[in-house]
C-alpha cells in the first residue's frame, strides 16, 4: 500500500499583533448576563495566568480567510516543488468560512473553491472540498486526504486550515481573548516508500450532551443586539471533557501504530488553552505509567499566536519544519503525533513518521 507523506508546508501568520492592552477598555459580562465589576487589568492578568496567551494575531480589515489560506497554500506548493495544476484535491478546513467584516459566515462558494480560484488553477479535475469539523478540522482533512491517496483516488492533495475567529467573537465575552486568526497548509503526496508518513489515524465523535459545549449564541450583554450570533465556549465542560477523552484517544492511535510513548519525537496538540494542553499531555504520559515527561516534546505557540483553531497544528508544523521555532526540529524517522479536540465534540489524532 502506498504512503501519504507531507512534501511541503506553508503558513500565514497575520501581521497585526494584539496584546492585552487591546482589551483594556472592554466591558465583560458573565454567562448569566451580569456585568463583571472588576478592573480589566485584573481580568486580563487572570486570563494570562490560566491560558498563557499574552498575544494573538488578527487579520487586516481588508483581508479574508481565503486570503490567509491562499498565502499558506502558495508557500506549501512552492515548498513541495510541484505545479499547482497537478493538485488532485484541495481540502479547506474551517468553522466559519469566509467571514465578512460584520461577522457573517459565508460558505458559498466554498472555501476550497475560493482558494483554487485565487491560485488561478485551471484543472477541472482538481476537486474542492470543505471540512467543517470544529477545531479538529485540519487533522480530519488530513485523515480524509490520506484515505483518498491510499484508495488510489489521488496522488497530490493540498490540505489547508484557516480561520478568522476575531470576527466571530462577542465583544463582551472574556473568552474573546483566546481566539486568533491564521492559516496553515501542507501538500500531502503519494509515496511508494513503506512505513513513512501517516501510519495511524483515529477519530471520535461525541455528539450527545457534548454537542453544545461549543456553539453559536447571542451576546452576553443583555442590552446588545441579541439577533447577532457569536462563538460561545463553555470552558469548564470542554476542559473536563478533553482531559477525560483526548489522552485515551491519542494513546489508542499510538497503540494502533504499534509503537510506544518513548518513540514519540513530537506531540503537536491543537493550541486551545495552555493549561488544558499541558494537562492533556501529562495525562497521556500517565496512561503509559510515566509521571514526568520532557516538555520539549510538546511545543506550543499559543502564548504568542493565540487559538487560531484549525490553523494551529499546520502552522506549528510549518514553523518547526522550517526551523522557525527555537529549540524544535523534526528528525528523519521520528514519530510525530498530531491531535485535536473541538466543537461537536470531536477528537482526532494522527501518528506521522517523518520520511
Amino acid at each position: 500500500m502506498p504512503s501519504s507523506v507531507i512534501v511541503g508546508s506553508g503558513s500565514c501568520i497575520p501581521e497585526r499583533v494584539i496584546d492585552g492592552s487591546h482589551f483594556i477598555n472592554s466591558k465583560f459580562y458573565t454567562d448569566a448576563g451580569d456585568f463583571i465589576d472588576k478592573p480589566n487589568e485584573e481580568i486580563i492578568k487572570k486570563f494570562v495566568d490560566i491560558t498563557e496567551i499574552e498575544e494573538r494575531r488578527y487579520l487586516r480589515n481588508d483581508q479574508f480567510n481565503s486570503d490567509l489560506g491562499v498565502q499558506a497554500a502558495k508557500e506549501a506548493i512552492y515548498d513541495a516543488k510541484i505545479e499547482k495544476e497537478d493538485l488532485d484535491y484541495i481540502i479547506f478546513a474551517s468553522n466559519f468560512g469566509e467571514v465578512s467584516a460584520n461577522g457573517m459566515a459565508n460558505f458559498m462558494p466554498n472555501m476550497a473553491a475560493r482558494v483554487k480560484h485565487k491560485l488561478g488553477i485551471k484543472n477541472r479535475k482538481c476537486i474542492t472540498y470543505d471540512m467543517i469539523f470544529g477545531c479538529p478540522g485540519w487533522v480530519e482533512a488530513m485523515i480524509l486526504a490520506d484515505d483518498l491517496i491510499k484508495l488510489g483516488k489521488a496522488k497530490t492533495i493540498l490540505v489547508i486550515g484557516g480561520e478568522t475567529l476575531s470576527r466571530v467573537t462577542d465583544p463582551f465575552d472574556r473568552n474573546k481573548m483566546i481566539f486568533a486568526d491564521g492559516a496553515g497548509a501542507v501538500v500531502l503526496q503519494k509515496s511508494e516508500q513503506e512505513n513513512v508518513g501517516i501510519i495511524a489515524t483515529n477519530t471520535v465523535c461525541d455528539n450527545a450532551e457534548e454537542l453544545l459545549y461549543l456553539e453559536n449564541s447571542h451576546s452576553l450583554n443583555p442590552e446588545a443586539d441579541q439577533e447577532k450570533m457569536y462563538i460561545r465556549m463553555h470552558g469548564r465542560k470542554i476542559y473536563e471533557y478533553a482531559l477525560k477523552n483526548v489522552p485515551a484517544a491519542v494513546k489508542e492511535t499510538i497503540d494502533n501504530a504499534e509503537i510506544g510513548i518513548e518513540d514519540i519525537d513530537k506531540i503537536l496538540m491543537h493550541q486551545a488553552n495552555a493549561k488544558m494542553d499541558h494537562a492533556m499531555v501529562s495525562r497521556l504520559y500517565k496512561l503509559y505509567g510515566k509521571s514526568e515527561y520532557d516538555e520539549n516534546v510538546s511545543p506550543m505557540t499559543i502564548q504568542y499566536l493565540g487559538n487560531s483553531s484549525v490553523a494551529t497544528i499546520p502552522t506549528m508544523f510549518d514553523l518547526i519544519a522550517k526551523g522557525e521555532m527555537k529549540g524544535h526540529s523534526f528528525k528523519k524517522g521520528g514519530y510525530v503525533v498530531m491531535g485535536s479536540v473541538g466543537a461537536g465534540m470531536n477528537i482526532n489524532c494522527i501518528v506521522y513518521k517523518m520520511p
